[in-house]
C-alpha cells in the first residue's frame, strides 16, 4: 500500500507515534528526579492535543463523505 506523504492515514499513523513518545518522555520525567515541573506539564498538554487530533483524525477518516 503506497501512502501519500500528506494522506489522513499517513498523518494518523506520525501521531499515534508522537503520542507514543510523549507517553514514554512522561513516564521518564515522572521518574527523573528532582522532577521538571514545567517539563512535565508541557509534556502533558502536548500529550493532550495529540490525543484530540487523532481523535478528530479518526473521526473524519470513519465518517463517510456526503456526495
Amino acid at each position: 500500500m503506497d501512502l501519500n506523504l500528506h494522506s489522513p492515514e499517513r498523518q494518523l499513523i506520525e501521531l499515534k507515534i508522537e503520542q507514543a513518545d510523549c507517553n514514554a518522555l512522561v513516564d521518564m520525567t515522572v521518574h527523573t528526579l528532582p522532577i521538571d515541573e514545567l517539563l512535565l506539564r508541557r509534556l502533558k498538554k502536548r500529550r493532550l492535543q495529540l490525543r484530540d487530533q487523532i481523535s478528530q483524525l479518526e473521526l473524519s477518516l470513519d465518517t463517510p463523505e456526503s456526495a
